[in-house]
């Protein structure tokens, strides 16, 4: 079941790794388009489409309906949810690394200037006089 989420958790970050294929997501996520219709925006040949299409569908990305001759595709964003989950993951590790560096860093602001102003009185040296 572990192995079964990471291969799928794998597929999905692999699929948006394109920038093609994650255009093609923007476009879907308005209405379902035709593979033509994906391939349009980009200087690839139907069959190049073809080959990013599989990739999402792999990843469960997308639904393919086939109408006669044409294939229509639509957005199944249902496995973003377990990418974005991942990340949340590591966003509240990093967050929690934070707050206890802006604490560290608070804690030595707060404790410095009196460092700070013992150091200068003891480092000043008396005032010279002229001599006659």
């Amino acid at each position: 079941m572990v192995e079964d989420s990471v291969a799928r958790l794998d597929a999905v970050f692999g699929a948006l790794a394109d920038p093609i294929r994650r255009a093609m997501l923007r476009d879907l996520a308005k209405q379902p388009r035709t593979i033509g219709e994906l391939a349009a925006p980009f200087d690839i040949t139907l069959a190049g489409a073809s080959k990013h299409i599989q990739v999402l569908e792999r990843a469960g990305l997308i639904e393919r309906e086939i109408q006669g001759r044409v294939h229509v595709c639509r957005l199944d964003a249902r496995p973003l949810h377990a990418g974005a989950e991942w990340i949340r993951h590591y966003e509240r590790f990093w967050n929690q690394k934070l707050d206890v560096l802006e604490a560290l860093l608070k804690a030595e602001d707060a404790a410095r200037p009196t460092a700070r102003k013992k150091r200068a009185r003891k480092s000043t040296p008396p005032p010279r006089r002229k001599q006659p």
